[in-house]
């Protein structure tokens, strides 16, 4: 499939270049691949073969959906970029490359990951807050992977600093299936 040959819809998914301590993590990130497939929607992704980021492209790719990943030159040396995939596109920045997926996406999805997939969540979510864009926002809470994150957000609410309706910007799904089809429906 070529960018001309776009889908209606693509989610942009952020998450670990590692696969984590526990196999459900791997399990759900071949999942939401399968699933993206399977809804005849597109993936954009952070480039690499590494981690759960291989494995939702790898499952999105084996059920045929289109496959864009967006890789910053910091990243070149580290990490493999996917020649398996649709396109790889390689930018200059992290700022370039949120800034493509978030161009590229009708949705953003987060499985568990450490401190970029948390950053490049919560910048999609503050420009939601700041009416930069109304797409969907969703966790997916494999394991309970981001429960601490939703007690902290619950806290910033009872202490002010965060309006409720605010929160509830950053939606929760419990498995692939169903970020996906909360990605389908918007918010």
């Amino acid at each position: 499939m070529t960018l001309s040959n776009q889908p209606k819809r693509r989610v942009a998914v952020y998450c670990g270049s590692a696969d984590g301590s526990d196999p459900a993590y791997l399990a759900e990130a071949r999942a939401l691949g399968s699933a993206i497939a399977k809804a005849g929607m597109g993936l954009v992704y952070g480039g690499a073969t590494v981690g759960l980021m291989g494995a939702v492209a790898d499952a999105a790719l084996a059920g045929g959906a289109e496959v864009i990943g967006v890789l910053p030159a910091v990243l070149f040396d580290r990490e493999i970029g996917h020649d398996g995939i649709t396109s790889l596109e390689r930018v200059l920045t992290m700022h370039e490359r949120k800034a493509r997926m978030a161009e590229l996406a009708d949705a953003f999805l987060a499985l568990p990951g450490g401190y970029g997939t948390l950053e490049e969540m919560l910048e999609a979510v503050t420009w939601a807050q700041l009416g930069l864009h109304a797409k969907p926002c969703i966790l997916i809470n494999t394991e309970g992977y981001w429960d601490g994150l939703l007690a902290f957000l619950d806290t910033a609410v009872m202490a002010g600093f965060l309006k409720a309706e605010n929160r509830g910007l950053l939606r929760v799904a419990a498995s692939a299936a169903d970020a996906v089809e909360m990605a389908r429906l918007r918010p």
